[in-house]
C-alpha cells in the first residue's frame, strides 16, 4: 500500500521530508510511466502538486526565476520565456504529448535525472542556478554542478527543488535547440543540443555547448567550446568542430540508438550551428 500525502504549504512539504523517507511526486509523468509499465510505487508519496507558490515565473534583473513545479505548457505560453529563453520554448514543445505538456513539470525533468531529459541541455548551456530548500533553509546550485552521476544528484533527502535561475538570453547571443529522435513527437531523444554563442563577422566571442543523451548526465562539450573560441568560422574550423566533438560525448549503445550514431550526429549538429554564420 502507498500513503499519500497531500500538502498546501511549502513548511508542511518540509517537515514531512525532515521525518521520514518519501518520493516527491509533481506532474506524475515520470513516476505514472514507470507503474504503467507494471513497476512498484513506493510506500510514501509527497504529492507537491497543490504549492501554487512553485508556478509562477517572474523577471529579476538578468534572469528569469522559474518556479519548479511550471509545466512546459505555461513555459510555452509565457511572454517573458518567449523573449528571454526561446530555446526553452523549443525544447518544451518536444516533450511527450500535448497532455504531458499540460501535466510535466520543469523541476521533474530536473529531479527525475534522466541523461535524455529534452529541458536540461538548454539550462546547461545558459548556466542556470538552483534553488533549494529544506527545513534547514535554502541554498543555491549551479545547474552544471547538480548532476554526480547517472541519476544522481547533489539534492539531500530532505530537500525540495524550488526555482530554477534562468539567465536572460542578450540581444548579441545566438541560441538554438535540437533533437533527435525516431520520431517528432513522444520519442525520447538519440541526441539532444542546445547551443549558446556570440559571433561577430564569424568570429566566435563566446559559445557554450550542452548535450543529452551521449553521457550518463547532460554535458557540457568543454573541449569543442575550447577549440572554438575566438576563432574565426571557417570550412576546416567546421570540421575540427565536428570531429572534435564526436571524439568528446561518450555515448552508449541502447534501445534508441548506438554510440556510433550518436557521435556523428553530435558532430553533424556543431556543424549545422555554425554554418548559419
Amino acid at each position: 500500500m502507498t500513503i499519500v500525502y497531500n500538502v498546501e504549504q511549502l513548511n508542511e512539504a518540509y517537515k514531512i521530508l525532515a521525518e521520514q523517507p518519501v518520493k516527491v511526486l509533481a506532474g506524475g509523468t515520470d513516476l505514472m510511466v514507470v507503474y504503467g509499465s507494471g513497476g512498484k510505487l513506493p510506500s510514501n508519496l509527497l504529492d507537491i502538486w497543490r504549492l501554487d507558490e512553485l508556478r509562477t515565473i517572474t523577471e529579476e534583473n538578468d534572469y528569469l526565476k522559474i518556479g519548479a513545479l511550471t509545466t512546459y505548457t505555461q513555459l510555452v505560453n509565457n511572454e517573458q520565456v518567449k523573449k528571454y529563453a526561446p530555446t526553452l520554448v523549443d525544447a518544451s514543445l518536444t516533450i511527450g504529448a500535448v497532455q504531458i505538456q499540460n501535466r510535466g513539470t520543469l523541476g521533474g525533468n530536473i529531479v527525475n535525472a534522466s541523461p535524455a531529459g529534452d529541458s536540461l541541455p538548454v539550462l546547461s548551456a545558459f548556466d542556470a542556478k538552483i534553488e533549494i530548500g529544506s527545513i534547514r533553509g535554502t541554498r543555491q546550485v549551479n545547474f552544471n554542478d547538480f548532476y554526480t552521476g547517472y541519476r544522481q544528484t547533489v539534492l539531500a533527502s530532505d530537500e525540495l527543488l524550488l526555482n530554477i535561475l534562468l539567465p536572460k538570453q542578450k540581444e548579441q547571443e545566438t541560441a538554438k535547440f535540437y533533437k533527435v529522435g525516431t520520431r517528432a513527437a513522444q520519442a525520447i531523444s538519440k541526441v539532444v543540443m542546445s547551443v549558446r554563442a556570440t559571433v561577430e563577422n564569424k568570429k566566435v566571442l563566446s559559445i557554450a555547448i550542452a548535450l543529452g543523451s551521449v553521457a550518463p548526465t547532460v554535458i557540457r562539450a568543454r573541449e569543442t567550446e575550447n577549440l572554438l573560441a575566438e576563432k574565426e568560422i571557417t570550412p576546416s574550423l567546421l570540421e575540427e568542430a565536428r570531429q572534435k566533438l564526436s571524439q568528446e560525448v561518450k555515448p552508449i549503445d541502447d534501445i534508441r540508438s548506438n554510440e556510433h550514431y550518436r557521435r556523428v550526429i553530435s558532430g553533424n549538429l556543431i556543424a549545422k550551428f555554425l554554418r548559419d554564420f
